[in-house]
């Protein structure tokens, strides 16, 4: 998380690549809520908000607070949302998600995390969850794993020795910020149920995986709901968010200066000359488009 927050990371990029999250992922936590005796819809709090793209589809409550530790992500959030927010309906604080004095006891109806639950302390997340959020109150966390192409199942080990190799020169597997990568990869697995961290606070938990036929260890698993159609020249572009490439070329800052491009361009031309391979066909155009998919885990539970 610590690479979102450098002054050199374009958030820019990442508001405007990253995916956007399904219509289904947010009537899947509303039906959730609506469960709960009495369900409000007065506040809802976003945390680890980023650019605000989980931010903006929680407008059915009276009251939005998107809250991230990077200001630069605020920064975006509000530069891309100040347009929609002429009412003021929409609010950001910079702040760590385990701590969030601005905050009443009992004062939320909806937590939502999306896309960095994977970097909290959830000893002390749970504790905080149960003293913000009303009695029925709902929090949901979900984070999306290494990106496949849904048309070249055979490219999958490509992305992984690419995204997860061991050798920091050739891979970005040593660069990632652990083990916050890893609990993402692994589907949330170790965030630890909230009965372990707060006996008797919450109900109902659930843990959902949107993750198709790509990790059939994992229990009950539904189809990928996460999906973006892609250009090449979008999919280089989304390779260059990664924070783990950031890092690399901080540690490597030569490869910038490669004849044959940066490490991400050089798995992408890799990725492509796969991809034509399979197909039997002439090297793929940057503006040809392709399927882009991210399996998906979901948390769901209520404050008693």
């Amino acid at each position: 998380m610590a690479t979102f927050a450098n002054t050199t990371y374009n958030a820019a990029r990442y508001a405007a690549i990253r995916p956007t999250y399904p219509r289904q992922l947010f009537d899947a936590i509303t039906r959730y809520h609506e469960r709960g005796p009495k369900a409000r819809w007065a506040t809802a709090v976003d945390l680890g908000c980023g650019t605000g793209q989980a931010t903006v589809e929680l407008t059915q409550f009276h009251k939005v607070i998107g809250v991230d530790p990077s200001s630069k992500m605020i920064e975006q959030a509000q530069k891309l949302l100040g347009s929609q927010n002429s009412t003021g309906q929409l609010e950001f604080r910079q702040s760590k998600a385990e701590e969030l004095p601005f905050l009443e006891d009992g004062s939320v109806d909806l937590i939502v995390s999306a896309q960095a639950a994977h970097w909290f302390d959830w000893k002390k997340l749970w504790q905080e969850s149960a003293r913000v959020l009303r009695t029925h109150g709902t929090i949901a966390a979900w984070g999306y794993s290494e990106f496949r192409l849904a048309r070249y199942p055979s490219a999958t080990r490509l992305i992984n020795d690419y995204s997860q190799g061991a050798d920091p020169e050739t891979s970005l597997g040593p660069h990632w910020e652990r083990p916050g990568r890893t609990i993402l990869d692994e589907h949330l697995v170790a965030i630890p149920d909230p009965e372990a961290v707060v006996p008797g606070k919450f109900q109902d938990f659930e843990r959902i995986y949107f993750t198709g036929d790509y990790h059939p260890n994992l229990p009950s698993p539904r189809p990928v709901i996460l999906r973006k159609k892609m250009t090449w020249s979008d999919l280089l572009s989304y390779l260059h968010t990664f924070s783990s490439f950031h890092t690399y070329q901080e540690r490597y800052p030569a490869d910038k200066e490669n004849p044959e491009g940066d490490i991400a361009k050089r798995f992408w031309n890799r990725l492509k000359a796969h991809t034509t391979e399979q197909d039997g066909s002439s090297t793929a155009k940057d503006t040809d488009e392709i399927d882009v998919e991210w399996p998906m885990a979901l948390l769901l539970a209520r404050r008693v």
